[in-house]
């Protein structure tokens, strides 16, 4: 007799197996046998209707045959196995919000603040009323809705649609969002998108999963694998791993710069540190805003460096790093990090000057190939634009999208 009864732990094996062909054979053969998936229950702990849990679950498993294939380059040979713990998996998803300092969290606003870095420059998360110019409105089509995003500086956002930049005092979360869906309602989605386009902001419409496949972007994104490995160029020879080992960490000796801020890209570097790299964050507090308590998570085991890439002196100072890197992470928009000269063209003459190439790693909220690329985003417009927004909202008997997890 057979059950019908829904599987976490069945569902996330399903999962993994369908993700292998990303990695190469090497990395599988040796290994897939030694990833143990486990979990002690069945409940759907996310009230999300998509996999989430799985999901997390499976991509953690393909990081673990990546470590084990490292383990045996690094040590010989490897005899141990890799559990994957679901729980475990999912919460890594809300680390950077269980974080805390000295016993403050996110929640703790008055009381954390004193031990961050003031990074929120344009005050785009202390003011609660330019906070909410990153939200989902209902537009004057009532059966639509459009993302608006005021990203790291709501300036522009608000003055774009008629709003002012600041209204001092402000704090009641109803009557600001109150001011701003009276204003969206005087608003078509193709105005919001010419807006958007012409201020280049990051908004978007919340479009039904099957919109969004009809689109030409959609069409052409959902044939791209969740990601995509690449050579570069092949004059370079392999590099060892260095012999001396300060512990037994797999990544330990290899150097990262991390060119990235908020989470997604961030939290790249944050796994590698994990595994034993020296990863090094540039950014510049000076000139780039970004959240303040994101970094509380998103920087553990890094050091960091403010460099302004535009500056000559700071470029010069860049270029010293650059030399003893082997890793570069670019979180930024496609091209941002290209039209600085740091790119993976340029890295990539940079690395047959010296012998040595790079590894080139980059992500982004629209992917690199299809005509939204370019775009700016952040996750809630991926989750709009995508579908998962109404995904969510109609899973909760509203019928409107919903962004997960933030409703």
């Amino acid at each position: 007799m057979t059950s019908n009864k829904y599987s976490q732990l069945e569902e996330t094996k399903i999962i993994f197996n369908s993700l292998l062909s990303l990695l190469p054979e090497e990395f599988i053969t040796e290994n897939v046998s030694k990833i143990k998936f486990e979990n002690y229950s069945n409940n759907l702990i996310v009230p999300c209707p998509l996999k989430q849990t799985e999901t997390i679950s499976a991509l953690k498993g393909l990081e673990a045959l990546v470590a084990l294939k490292l383990t045996q380059e690094r040590f010989g040979s490897n005899d141990g196995t890799c559990k994957i713990d679901l729980e475990h998996a999912l919460l890594f998803l809300f680390s950077t919000y269980c974080s805390s300092v000295d016993g403050f969290f996110k929640t703790d606003k008055k009381e954390v603040l004193k031990y961050l870095k003031p990074t929120d420059l344009n005050q785009a998360q202390s003011d609660p009323y330019r906070r909410m110019s990153a939200n989902l409105y209902r537009t004057k089509e009532k059966d639509r809705f459009y993302h608006i995003h005021g990203s790291l500086d709501a300036t522009t956002c608000l003055e774009m649609i008629g709003l002012p930049a600041f209204v001092p005092g402000l704090e009641d979360y109803d009557k600001i969002v109150d001011i701003y869906q009276e204003k969206l309602d005087q608003f078509t989605v193709d105005e919001l998108e010419e807006l958007n386009t012409k201020n280049k902001q990051a908004g978007v419409e919340a479009l039904k999963p099957d919109v969004f496949l009809q689109t030409k972007h959609g069409a052409t994104i959902s044939k791209v694998p969740p990601f995509e490995v690449e050579t570069l160029e092949t004059s370079t020879p392999k590099i060892e791993f260095a012999a001396t080992l300060s512990s037994r960490k797999i990544l330990d000796g290899v150097k990262v710069l991390e060119l990235c801020r908020i989470i997604a890209g961030p939290t790249i570097g944050k796994i590698l540190a994990e595994y034993g790299a020296t990863v090094i964050k540039v950014t510049s507090d000076d000139t780039l805003p970004d959240v303040p308590f994101f970094q509380v998570d998103a920087n553990m085991g890094k050091h960091t460096t403010n460099l302004n890439l535009k500056d000559p002196n700071d470029r010069l100072e860049f270029e010293k790093l650059l030399k003893d890197a082997d890793v570069v992470i670019d979180g930024y928009r496609k091209g941002a990090i290209e039209k600085l000269g740091y790119g993976p063209t340029k890295l990539t003459q940079l690395g047959i000057e010296r012998g040595k190439g790079y590894i080139y790693g980059a992500e982004n909220c629209f992917g690199f190939v299809g005509e939204w690329s370019g775009r700016p985003g952040w996750q809630q417009i991926a989750d709009c634009a995508s579908g998962v927004a109404w995904v969510q909202g109609l899973s909760m008997g509203k019928n409107e999208p919903m962004v997960p997890l933030s409703q």
